[in-house]
């Protein structure tokens, strides 16, 4: 379920002149009984609204005084959300001959033509508050507060997000919320303004409008207008022709795959920092230690200590909070039983809550092997909204991959791995010219429409993605970005898994292989394409390129720069 929430405004939406009709009232109740909840956002004070609405308690909570008041039924409680009005400002007001006007514990209320004597009176006195126009009503709150603060709170408070919140309202102070929710929605007899911005209009005004929003609630989770929610699409890059190429933030299934060093991680990277803007909750399941510089997320685990399914789940119930669940203090072959036993506590939370609105799988080979079967695991819903990294699509399981909407390929050769992909699914591959990729673009193909597969370049990240030092110094990488010394005649299989054990068997192997692969150009390589530092590999590919070292020089030079960048004390 995407919606599990409808905040709504009362006068001119739920209500007209001040009440609301029996049919509007059931539709309410048959909304609560479908699991959703309910939240009243007026400009009205509590007590009037209290006295004028008596089903009130059919809302979780109530966002009064134009949000600056969160009210909660079952306990009667009062949240203020702003600072009550000043004695000053209110005697200024009475001198000022405003008439009428009403105080509440932070609104201060008024009608037109009043507000040029409020602006007056709030210059002259130096406050910090704004002037709210509903229609007639001119309201004055302190700067920043509005029904979009105050639906936050609330939000807040029930552990929801707006992205999982449908809003309805009529008139400009309501602008705001509706902004704020995934869906927005203006009854019939909106004013023009509201009802251009709105994603909806109902064809009912008021309390029917309510109701046939409800309806459609109820029966289709809003499915049929999906293709309208175009202004929450997350970009991914731009054509040659600068159309650009977005992603869907709900309902969709993404496979980044390509080989080591294509552009994998800035396109992830891109794409997380979007939705992390946005406000959309993502998960980041990382087997290799290989998010743990992101920003805005709070990473579980390290080399040192294996996070819990305990601990995720306890950090996600934040609406607010992204959570990276590093892996690399697990043992490679418990990474993937890991993996299924956190996979079903995430969808039980989806059910609950509509998050984390994005799992993101990275080394999704590992973790999602061929021998995966999802027979094992009880999903409470459809499993959707996954970005799954890999290298190797032909070694991720044909099930995880059978989800797949959108697949970006990156790297040398984008047609064999949409080939891998397809032969994967036993699947006819599509035809298209395969392009020679510039460094920063991929070909994206949306494989549920008919659509071939295009070229585009990436839209970069705000930051370049980081990796955490630690990780490559002394963490364990997996087989596969591994440095091996082999030898010329591949009689050795000596395995770095981390920088610290390169740097042990770099002085341990004979001169012959330490040469054989210095020669090859091996050392720089790997630390472009699995370490992803070029820095360092610019350093190393200078030792390489000098034909006067000997093994002993070249060593101690690549050995001084890896622990100057790595493991040098901080």
């Amino acid at each position: 379920m995407r919606y599990l929430a409808l905040a709504c405004d009362y006068d001119g939406t739920l209500a007209h002149n001040g009440q609301v009709d029996e049919t509007t009232l059931a539709a309410l109740e048959r909304l609560r009984d479908s699991g959703r909840r309910l939240i009243l956002v007026t400009g009205r004070q509590i007590d009037d609204l209290l006295h004028v609405f008596p089903y009130a308690d059919l809302f979780d909570r109530i966002v009064a005084e134009n949000g600056a008041l969160l009210y909660q039924n079952a306990t009667q409680e009062e949240k203020l959300l702003g600072d009550r009005p000043s004695a000053e400002f209110i005697k200024a007001l009475r001198e000022r001959g405003v008439d009428p006007f009403s105080v509440g514990k932070v609104i201060v209320a008024t009608w037109h033509p009043h507000e040029t004597t409020v602006l007056e009176v709030i210059r002259e006195l130096g406050l910090e508050l704004q002037i709210i126009f509903n229609k007639g009503a001119v309201m004055v709150l302190p700067s920043g507060l509005n029904k979009a603060t105050g639906l936050g709170a609330a939000l807040s408070e029930l552990g929801l997000s707006p992205h999982n919140t449908v809003g309805v309202g009529d008139a400009e102070n309501d602008h705001a919320f509706l902004d704020l929710c995934e869906c927005s929605v203006g009854v019939a007899n909106a004013l023009p303004v509201l009802k251009e911005r709105v994603d909806f209009v109902t064809n009912g005004s008021r309390g029917a409008g309510v109701t046939e929003l409800i309806d459609k609630l109820v029966a289709s989770d809003l499915a049929e207008l999906e293709p309208q929610l175009t202004r929450h699409q997350i970009l991914l890059g731009t054509c040659q022709d600068s159309e650009l190429v977005n992603l869907k933030p709900y309902g969709v299934n993404l496979l980044v795959a390509g080989t080591s060093g294509s552009g994998k991680s800035t396109l992830a990277t891109g794409i997380l920092e979007r939705l992390s803007e946005r406000g959309y909750q993502f998960c980041i399941i990382d087997p290799e230690g290989d998010y743990e510089a992101f920003e805005g997320a709070v990473i579980l685990g390290d080399h040192q200590r294996e996070p819990s399914v305990a601990e995720a789940l306890e950090l996600l119930e934040n609406p607010s909070q992204n959570a990276v669940i590093n892996l690399i203090g697990v043992s490679l072959e418990n990474r993937p039983s890991f993996f299924e036993n956190l996979l079903p506590h995430l969808q039980q939370l989806r059910a609950k809550t509509g998050r984390p609105h994005w799992i993101v799988v990275d080394e999704a080979h590992h973790l999602l092997p061929s021998s995966w079967d999802p027979a094992v695991i009880t999903l409470p819903q459809e499993l959707e909204g996954i970005i799954l990294i890999t290298v190797h699509p032909d070694r991720v399981s044909a099930a995880a991959l059978s989800l797949i909407d959108t697949l970006i390929a990156v790297g040398e050769d984008p047609e064999q791995t949409v080939k891998s992909f397809c032969k994967n699914l036993v699947q006819q591959p599509p035809s298209f010219d395969p392009p020679t990729l510039e460094p920063g673009e991929a070909v994206a193909w949306f494989r549920r429409t008919a659509a071939e597969p295009f070229q585009f370049r990436i839209a970069l990240p705000r930051i370049a993605h980081r990796r955490h030092l630690r990780h490559y110094a002394k963490g364990e990488m997996g087989a596969d970005k591994s440095f091996y010394f082999r030898g010329s005649e591949g009689k050795l299989k000596l395995r770095a898994q981390n920088l610290v054990l390169f740097n042990q068997l770099a002085e341990g192997v004979d001169d012959a292989t330490w040469l054989y692969h210095l020669r090859r150009g091996d050392y720089s390589r790997w630390f472009r394409e699995a370490i992803k530092d070029e820095d360092l590999a610019a350093e190393a590919a200078q030792v390489e390129q000098s034909p006067n070292n000997s093994p002993e020089q070249s060593r101690a030079l690549i050995r001084d720069v890896i622990e100057q960048r790595y493991t040098a004390p901080s």
